[in-house]
């Protein structure tokens, strides 16, 4: 499997911690980054070959991962290696989370993976990833994505996800203002957390025909809504995180 950890945040909403950094390197409890729980995430599931995307004011990103995550050396497979925009597409940046991995489709395919777990590293939390590959496995899924329950007065400001009573991915709201409820919880809403898991073929598929077009080039905004209705098999697996700090 291959970790992809989009790190490419201006974080807008954090400013003025986000002057000089993008927001997956700000400091947190006075000794970490939020990207290292990311990354420690990916590390404790087993999940050993990572790339980190990119952009917006990498610098002090850059040197955090270089002085404080040195993995592997001598062993192919493991690494966390930097993966900045190198404009293969033509003269542009990353325009999106979807664009982000879409432009760095050479690395999928060269490491040739069976599972692409793509996650944000801007959030605080710890979580087992293996359960969710498991998950995966289980129901023969195409994509898996990561949800959390939060309260339906306050669902609005997330992306929702409506599933059915297998799990099964129905719907995908972005700011909803009636959030769908869960099955049998009228009182709480999935929300996503920009968390994924693709089947290699699946994500590359998607992604090429993303962008032959005009869209955001997001993966909540375009890339997993669209891809329910076309009959892929999408399963949503309500993540037992545990917030640190």
């Amino acid at each position: 499997m291959l970790g992809m950890v989009l790190a490419g945040g201006r974080g807008e909403r954090l400013f003025p911690l986000t002057r000089d950094r993008s927001k997956p390197s700000v400091s947190f409890g006075g000794k970490y980054r939020i990207i290292d729980f990311v990354l420690s995430n990916f590390i404790n599931s087993g999940i050993y070959s990572i790339y980190v995307v990119v952009q917006y004011k990498s610098q002090s990103l850059i040197e955090h991962l270089r002085a404080a995550w040195r993995l592997g050396g001598r062993i192919k497979h493991q690494f966390i290696t930097i993966a900045p925009p190198q404009m293969r597409r033509g003269e542009v940046w990353y325009r999106g989370t979807a664009d982000a991995v879409y432009q760095n489709l050479h690395v999928i395919r060269n490491f040739d993976p069976e599972l692409v777990v793509v996650f944000g590293a801007d959030h605080i939390y710890r979580m087992d990833i293996a359960q969710m590959m498991d998950y995966h496995r289980e129901r023969e899924a195409d994509v898996t994505v990561a949800a959390i329950p939060v309260p339906i007065e306050s669902a609005h400001r997330f992306g929702v996800i409506k599933v059915n009573k297998e799990g099964r991915i129905i719907g995908f709201l972005e700011k909803p203002k009636d959030p769908p409820p869960m099955p049998g919880n009228p009182k709480f809403a999935y929300a996503s957390m920009g968390n994924y898991l693709f089947n290699r073929d699946i994500l590359m598929e998607a992604l090429s025909h993303d962008a032959k077009r005009h869209s955001e080039h997001d993966f909540g905004r375009t890339i997993i809504p669209e891809l329910f209705p076309e009959g892929g098999s999408l399963h949503m697996i309500s993540a037992k995180t545990r917030s640190r700090g």
